[in-house]
């Protein structure tokens, strides 16, 4: 079974155990909602059930059902929450996970020419931008909207792209 990164725990938060998690999950509400299970990376038998969470400034506080003291939560501190991939939900329509996006080839949606393999993935705004990567090394970056991403095709692990009018140097 493959497990997937959800959160780091930076620090404790209180004397009850709570922990404070920068979050590494694009469903914050649903992957820390009362009753969801995680477990810690480094030991996946430690499975850990979600009591309370709620938003602190760009972090999460998160109480789990296990732990109630702060020399509990102290031993979770740098620790990786992971989920199980059953326990990830269906995403909806024209979303996807990045793992599903990461190493898709970028295909030219008018002549069908290979543009190069998604490397990278930003978030820095209102839309993701993947990086592409061409067999010659040369990078650039496309914005992930509906006038460039045409169709995307986790199985075959294609992208069909228009590249608007300068998005790639192609000097």
């Amino acid at each position: 079974m493959q497990f997937y990164d959800v959160a780091r725990i930076l620090t404790t938060h209180g004397l009850n155990g709570e922990v404070k998690v920068t979050q590494i999950t694009d469903f914050p509400d649903e992957r820390f909602a009362p009753g969801s299970k995680l477990s810690l990376k480094d030991d996946l038998q430690t499975e850990l059930t979600i009591k309370s969470s709620r938003p602190f400034k760009q972090f999460w506080l998160i109480q789990f059902e296990e732990i109630n003291q702060i020399e509990q939560a102290e031993l979770l501190k740098g620790k990786v929450l992971v989920v199980s991939e059953t326990e990830q939900h269906e995403l909806p329509q024209g979303y996807y996970y990045y793992r599903d996006i990461l190493g898709c080839s970028v295909i030219d949606n008018q002549d069908g020419s290979d543009l190069g393999k998604i490397t990278g993935i930003e978030t820095p705004g209102a839309n993701d931008v993947w990086e592409i990567t061409e067999e010659s090394g040369n990078e650039y970056l496309i914005p992930y909207i509906d006038d460039v991403v045409k169709k995307v095709d986790v199985d075959a692990k294609k992208v069909y792209v228009e590249l608007l009018e300068g998005l790639r140097d192609e000097s």
